[in-house]
């Protein structure tokens, strides 16, 4: 094997490992917000993404069935529908569980336990037990060959360009706007915020929404890249919490380095290694900086 073959296997194994960072992304930084910023623990974070998922799916069921002609464009309007559902049951899970429970963690961790096995039943019995996955426009198929050898794939791609555009949006919105500011004032202060007019409660229940609604615009990017079954949202919660804890649990910063870091860990090792034994080495490392940084990469400063 040449140089520039193994140069070229390196950055495609590279650029996969974008788009697991991506994906990563996406989830830990709605899982930031809820647990950084509001000290629940979710659960049930992976529904919501799986909720995202289905949502690309049934679009694209509805759409290819009546109107085929809108297939370029469903694919778009459908990541925005995965948002606003799980927005909306993120907001409902908020009212009628998770507002009973705060300062309770290990309360909140068993009732979003069961709301997570609750939610894979109805997924069972609405949609099926077996992985779907939706039919993709053509514009998200095929590859980009920048050189010979070397090929990217266009899905990868978009799901990064995704993936930086929300986060650039959360943290515009964490920094620039009212509720940025009483998310901020709450996590510094929440009995001076309360004393200052801020309605806390409801700050935690749009937090919580908003957390869940980018859950579920990660869904909608993971169908591009992996087939959805009831199970699919579960098998990225552990990840989702190590690259919280990893870069810091109120750090959107330490989030993103973290994803990356992790990502690439992962998808380089695959290479050499087996799958099993990438995730040893991958949570090997982890455990290794946590015993010095037990903060976390990017520690926030939080007045208690």
């Amino acid at each position: 094997m040449t140089f520039s073959e193994m140069m070229n296997i390196g950055l495609m194994q590279g650029f996969a490992g974008l788009s697991l960072f991506a994906v990563l992304l996406l989830m830990g930084l709605g899982l930031a917000i809820i647990f950084g910023q509001m000290g629940v623990i979710n659960m049930a974070h992976g529904e919501f993404m799986t909720i995202g998922a289905y949502t690309v799916f049934m679009a694209s069921t509805l759409v290819e069935a009546h109107a085929p002609a809108w297939m370029p464009y469903y694919f778009p309007l459908s990541i925005a529908a995965a948002f606003v559902f799980a927005f909306v049951l993120g907001w409902l899970a908020e009212w009628a569980l998770i507002r009973h429970l705060y300062k309770r963690p290990l309360d909140t961790l068993l009732a979003t336990w069961g709301l997570s096995l609750g939610l894979q039943q109805v997924f069972r019995t609405v949609i099926g037990p077996k992985e779907v996955s939706p039919t993709l426009p053509e514009w998200l198929m095929g590859s980009w060959s920048p050189s010979e050898g070397l090929d990217i794939p266009i899905n990868g791609m978009f799901v990064l360009a995704l993936a930086l555009l929300v986060t650039a949006g959360v943290l515009i919105a964490l920094y620039r706007s009212r509720w940025g500011l009483r998310v901020r004032a709450t996590v510094s202060n929440r009995v001076m915020a309360n004393a200052i007019g801020i309605n806390t409660k409801k700050t935690d229940r749009l937090t919580f929404a908003i957390g869940c609604g980018v859950a579920g615009i990660a869904g909608a990017a993971f169908t591009t890249i992996g087939s959805t079954g009831p199970t699919s949202g579960s098998l990225y919660i552990v990840d989702s919490f190590l690259v919280v804890t990893f870069g810091g649990a109120a750090s959107l910063l330490g989030t993103v380095a973290s994803a990356f870091g992790i990502a690439q860990v992962q998808s380089i090792s695959e290479f050499f290694l087996s799958g099993s034994m990438a995730k040893v080495l991958t949570l090997s490392f982890i455990v290794v900086v946590l015993m010095f940084r037990p903060q976390g990469l990017f520690a926030s400063k939080v007045r208690r």
